[in-house]
């Protein structure tokens, strides 16, 4: 039975995660209804920019296991977890496999939200970025953003809630919970992730700047 209780995911990893899920749900409803919501989806789509850019950042300084270094699997670490050797901490942070899906979800929201800045709708609405490339790049940019990055977010999507209730329902592990409280009952104890006011403090400061980044972004198509 678990009896360590162990901080695993640090409030700037949470807040972050929650934040990007609401947004991805708000880009998608505001993409299918158009008109006036695009204004909404472009508002949308640069809190996501610069919540990526946080995540990255975060992903260098954060708490233990929102660290890349914690959870980046090796070839040889992958293989080893699919042949089912396991380590103690497989079971805190995210497994091999959880890692390639995160990885996989940043990526593609990056590559996303990135080629938004480009499109230009010929309508009414286009990115802040489209003035500094040729029109053959802003059309190129527009149809992966419609036609093939939004499904392969949505995809990618799809498939971590359905890993979310595989683990619930057949591995009988908790992984929205701790996602929502920050911390995990593990049976044995594993370094935690710090989470005190100091890196609280830096986490508001990496972020604002993030956001005074996408400010800008967003002011170059004025």
């Amino acid at each position: 039975m678990p009896h360590h209780t162990i901080r695993i995911w640090d409030l700037p990893t949470r807040l972050f995660h929650w934040l990007l899920a609401a947004c991805i749900v708000g880009l998608v409803v505001t993409a299918k209804v158009g008109g006036n919501a695009m204004v909404w989806h472009f508002r949308l789509g640069y809190v996501v920019l610069a919540l990526v850019v946080f995540r990255l950042v975060w992903g260098v300084i954060g708490g233990r296991w929102s660290r890349f270094a914690s959870f980046v699997p090796t070839p040889g670490r992958l293989l080893g977890y699919l042949r089912g050797d396991t380590r103690p901490q497989d079971k805190a942070g995210h497994n091999p496999l959880g890692a390639l899906s995160v990885l996989a979800l940043l990526g593609v929201t990056a590559a996303q939200v990135s080629s938004g800045l480009f499109t230009d709708d010929e309508i009414a609405f286009a990115g802040p970025l489209t003035r500094f490339v040729s029109g053959e790049l802003v059309s190129q940019f527009t149809t992966y953003h419609k036609a093939i990055g939004q499904y392969l977010l949505l995809g990618l999507v799809a498939l971590h809630l359905l890993a979310i209730a595989f683990y619930a329902v057949v591995k009988k592990e908790r992984l929205v919970g701790p996602m929502l409280e920050g911390d995990k009952q593990l049976e044995a104890s594993v370094e935690p992730s710090r989470d005190g006011v100091a890196q609280r403090g830096l986490a508001l400061a990496v972020a604002l700047a993030c956001a005074a980044l996408a400010w800008w972004v967003s002011s170059l198509g004025a």
